[in-house]
C-alpha cells in the first residue's frame, strides 16, 4: 500500500514514544510506502482534486536522524491507498476545516482513517454524554449557577475545558469550594465558553487507564497514568507514570460496547479512558500509548493497527 500520513511535523516527534511512528515503522516493515504532510500542506482548488505537498519517506533506524525524504511532490489523496489522519489536538478551527477538505477527497475516491465527519461528529469530551451507562455524574455548561449547582449537590468536583489535551486546564475543587467561583470565571470566560464539569472519581490514584480499540477489537492491554505526588492528572503529558496493564471486566464491557458501535461509523482507532469503573472521555483524533503498551507486554499494537488498516482498505476496494 501508499499510505499518506497527515500528522504535525516529522521534525517534532519523539520517536521513543510517538504513537504515528509506530505505525509507519511497522507499515514500513510490511513493505508499504510512507508519505506525510501537515493540514497545512492540504489544498483544494475549485474544479479540482483535493491534493497536498507530500514527503515520501524513508524510516533509517537511527534515532537522531530517523527519516529519509526521498521525494516531494504534489499529489491528489485520492491517489493514496490509506489516508491516515494523525494531527493531535486541539481541534480548533484548522483542524476543523482540514476535516473538510478531507471529507471532499473521500468523496473523489481517498480512504481516510478515522473518517474526517466521524471525526468532527465525536469531539472527544462530549463523545461520552452518549453512553451515561458507564460516566459518572457529568454537567455541560456555561452557566456558573449550574456549576455552583453541581458542586452543592457532588462536593468533590473536577472542571474541565471542552478542547483541552493533555491534562490542561483540569481543576479540582473539593468540598470546601475554595476558589471556585475563580476557576469558573477562568474556564467559562463570564459565560461565553462551555465547559464540562464530573463528580470526582477517587479512583484516579490508580490510574487514568487509556483503552485502545481498533477496528472494533479491544486491545487486551491499557495503560494506567498514575497521577505523581501531588498531582491529580495523570497524563503523561502532565508527569504521569504510564504502567500497562491487563483490562478488567469492566473496561472490557465498556469497550466492547462502544468500540464496534463507533467502528460502524468510521471509527478505526479509538482511545476511551477510564478512571475506576467510569469513561472520562473517547480519543479520536490522534490516541497514543501504542509503543508503551508493547514496551512493557509484548503485544503488538501498531501490528494490530496496520492489520486493521490493510483490511479496511481491502474492504472498501471489494465495495467498490
Amino acid at each position: 500500500m501508499n499510505i499518506l500520513f497527515v500528522a504535525d511535523p516529522l521534525e517534532v516527534f519523539r520517536i521513543y514514544k510517538d504513537t504515528t511512528f509506530s505505525m509507519m515503522r511497522e507499515a514500513q516493515r510490511r513493505g508499504h510506502r510512507i508519505a506525510a504532510c501537515e493540514p497545512r500542506h492540504l489544498t483544494w482548488r475549485s474544479g479540482d482534486r483535493v491534493h497536498a505537498d507530500i514527503r515520501e519517506i524513508a524510516l533509517t533506524g537511527v534515532e537522531e536522524e530517523w527519516f529519509q525524504v526521498r521525494q516531494t511532490s504534489v499529489k491528489p489523496l485520492k491517489d493514496f491507498d490509506a489516508v491516515v489522519m494523525r494531527k493531535d489536538p486541539p481541534f480548533d478551527s484548522e483542524y476543523f476545516y482540514a476535516t473538510h477538505l478531507l471529507e471532499q477527497a473521500e468523496r473523489e475516491g481517498a480512504r481516510v482513517f478515522n473518517r474526517p465527519a466521524a471525526l468532527r461528529d465525536h469531539p472527544e469530551k462530549l463523545a461520552i454524554m452518549e453512553f451515561p451507562q458507564f460516566v459518572s455524574a457529568t454537567l455541560v455548561t456555561r452557566s456558573a449557577d449550574e456549576v455552583r449547582r453541581f458542586h452543592e449537590e457532588h462536593g468533590d468536583i473536577i472542571l474541565k475545558p471542552l478542547d483541552g489535551m493533555g491534562g490542561m486546564g483540569i481543576f479540582r475543587v473539593g468540598p470546601d469550594g475554595m476558589n471556585l467561583g475563580s476557576i469558573i470565571e477562568t474556564l467559562n470566560q463570564q459565560g461565553t465558553t462551555t465547559i464540562m464539569v464530573q463528580r470526582f472519581v477517587p479512583e484516579i490514584s490508580q490510574g487514568d487507564k487509556r483503552v485502545l480499540v481498533i477496528g472494533g477489537q479491544v486491545v487486551p492491554y491499557c495503560l494506567a497514568r498514575i497521577p505523581q505526588g501531588s498531582e491529580i492528572r495523570g497524563n503523561l503529558a502532565a508527569g504521569g507514570k504510564g504502567v500497562a496493564q491487563p483490562i478488567s471486566e469492566r473496561d472490557r464491557e465498556i469497550a466492547e460496547t462502544i468500540g464496534p458501535r463507533l467502528a460502524e461509523r468510521g471509527l478505526l482507532l479509538i482511545g476511551l479512558d477510564v478512571i475506576g469503573d467510569c469513561l472520562t472521555e473517547i480519543n479520536v483524533t490522534s490516541p497514543t500509548c501504542f509503543q508503551e503498551i508493547t514496551q512493557q507486554t509484548g503485544f503488538d499494537v501498531p501490528a494490530m493497527f496496520v492489520d486493521a488498516l490493510e483490511e479496511a482498505v481491502d474492504r472498501d476496494r471489494t465495495v467498490l
